[in-house]
């Protein structure tokens, strides 16, 4: 096998060599001179041929070439604001809750079987409308022996005061004794006592028999019901049957961190703020739970003189119209208070400023193009809005979109934002038609 492999070996080796060499049909020494003058103008003509191709041929010079013809890569595009001062109102956004203006809870107030319940629950209900009767039989009889005893006293009362009179002019005489004008005297003036005794007795039974029937004690709501007809009520305390609340106005209970009060006050003081109009703070505007805002302004009532020293709070309270009914007691809302205004305001959408631990910070563009980081300080939010204190003078271009196209060292070609209209200030639009930066 060895041998073998090394055989054809050789050959192969062979037929390589033998393909290498000159071809048998055309002999070196077949040229005769007209041959040879053909291969030397040949040759001549490929020695003239590299002096043509050289530039053709050079990649060097070429991708130069090449290169001095490619137009620059074109500056990114950013959408911008130009910063602009405005009067903003500083708007308080505070957690609230919802409060009946009047509660006033139904009870049994004499003991006894309901007999009836007159209402229907969820109604709206009038002062002095029948709620519930109360069995009124054991409370007639009282009533009716009360009248009897009353009766009673009043013929004691007459027979007594017959007998006073009739003993006074004998007692004037010496025809009867003192002490038997005396005794005829205070006869009388206990018949008097119990006729007073009697009246009250009559006055508390005719009460007792009306508190019977109970009635709404105010006007409003009235929620569900307690009790069942048949149930024995007021036995030893008064039982509670239903409750009713005015929930037209309402009152809304909200409070107010302390330290934001106090600054706010200060920056009042210092001239950097303007105290809100009268007229205006003492109104507030409520938002519901799904964001919508409840078309009815409400009116401040009171702010707390004390701090709750276990939050930090200070509570305030404002009443709420609610004609058609949509707002409940108990609801969680947030309330909108006014309480300063700034005529010098700078304010940016929320989403032009970066905010982190380090800072806030913008994106500012100059007149060049180049984009430069500028950290800022940011008082309070409005709406969709933050409002910058420090950091940002009016007139700069400030970036709100394209944050992604941005290359370090690299220009920028400004475009004016079309953000929601609720988040542009009165001019700040970048210029329309503005030319590129470092054209």
């Amino acid at each position: 096998m060895r041998a073998r492999f090394l055989a054809m070996t050789v050959v192969c080796l062979a037929s390589a060599l033998a393909a290498c060499g000159p071809s048998p049909s055309t002999p070196a020494d077949s040229k005769g001179p007209a041959s040879a003058g053909g291969a030397a103008k040949g040759d001549a003509g490929k020695g003239d041929a590299p002096k043509g191709d050289a530039p053709k041929g050079d990649p060097a010079k070429g991708d130069a070439a090449k290169g001095a013809g490619a137009p620059a890569m074109p500056p990114a595009e950013v959408a911008v604001i130009i910063t602009a001062p405005e009067a903003i109102a500083l708007v308080a956004d505070l957690p609230g809750r919802l409060e009946a203006l009047r509660t006033a809870q139904v009870r049994a107030r004499v003991p006894g079987i309901v007999q009836q319940r007159v209402f229907q629950e969820g109604a709206d209900v009038r002062q002095g409308d029948v709620l519930y009767r109360i069995d009124p039989a054991a409370f007639q009889a009282a009533l009716d022996s009360a009248q009897a005893t009353l009766a009673r006293a009043e013929a004691t009362l007459m027979l007594t005061g017959t007998t006073a009179e009739r003993y006074a002019p004998l007692a004037q005489a010496n025809a009867i004794s003192r002490q038997e004008y005396t005794n005829a005297q205070g006869a009388f003036k206990q018949a008097e006592a119990d006729v007073a005794a009697g009246k009250a007795a009559v006055q508390t039974a005719r009460i007792n028999l009306g508190y019977a029937t109970i009635t709404a004690p105010i006007a409003g709501r009235i929620g569900r019901t307690q009790v069942s007809e048949g149930a024995l009520v007021g036995q030893g305390d008064a039982t509670p049957l239903a409750l009713i609340q005015q929930v037209d106005p309402l009152y809304v209970n909200f409070t107010q961190p302390v330290a934001d009060v106090l600054r706010l006050r200060q920056s009042i003081g210092s001239g950097g703020l303007k105290a809100a109009d009268p007229a205006s703070a003492a109104r507030v505007r409520v938002v519901l739970d799904d964001g919508s805002p409840y078309p009815h302004a409400g009116k401040l009532l009171f702010s707390d003189l004390a701090v709750d020293p276990a939050s930090g709070q200070v509570t305030l309270r404002a009443q709420l119209p609610n004609p058609q009914g949509l707002l409940l007691p108990g609801m969680y809302v947030r309330v909108r208070l006014e309480q300063g205004r700034n005529d010098n305001a700078l304010a940016l959408p929320q989403q032009a400023v970066t905010r982190g631990a380090q800072g806030d910070t913008v994106m500012v563009v100059d007149d060049k193009g180049m984009v430069t980081p500028r950290p800022v300080k940011i008082a309070m939010g409005q709406g969709n809005r933050w409002v910058v204190t420090e950091g940002l003078q009016a007139g700069e271009k400030v970036i709100v979109e394209g944050f992604q196209k941005l290359r370090p060292g690299a220009p920028v070609r400004t475009v004016p934002w079309k953000g929601p209209a609720g988040a542009r200030p009165a001019a700040a639009a970048a210029t329309p038609g503005a030319p590129a930066a470092g054209k």
